[in-house]
């Protein structure tokens, strides 16, 4: 196993929100030091401890973002199925 992923798994949650349009791909958090950033990308998303930190990190973003913790896998493993 690569370290990366190694690194990722010990890390099995990360932040999503919601998107407006049927459309629009889905959106992950990337915590940077300019404050939050998104990307459609799971494996560039900012990975959590557990779904506890993620929900954490969630509720604690301005509430117009409406926010909230995935299982990192299942959002990886989702991408892969449709690419």
């Amino acid at each position: 196993m690569p370290a990366a992923d190694h690194a990722r798994s010990q890390k099995p949650a990360l932040v999503s929100r919601a998107t407006v349009g049927r459309d629009e791909p889905e959106q992950y958090l990337v915590l940077s030091s300019a404050g939050p950033l998104w990307t459609t990308d799971p494996a560039e998303a900012t990975a959590f401890e557990s779904m506890r930190e993620a929900m954490r990190a969630a509720v604690r973003l301005p509430s117009g973002l409406h926010a909230f913790g995935l299982p990192l896998r299942s959002e990886l493993l989702t991408r892969r199925e449709l690419h």
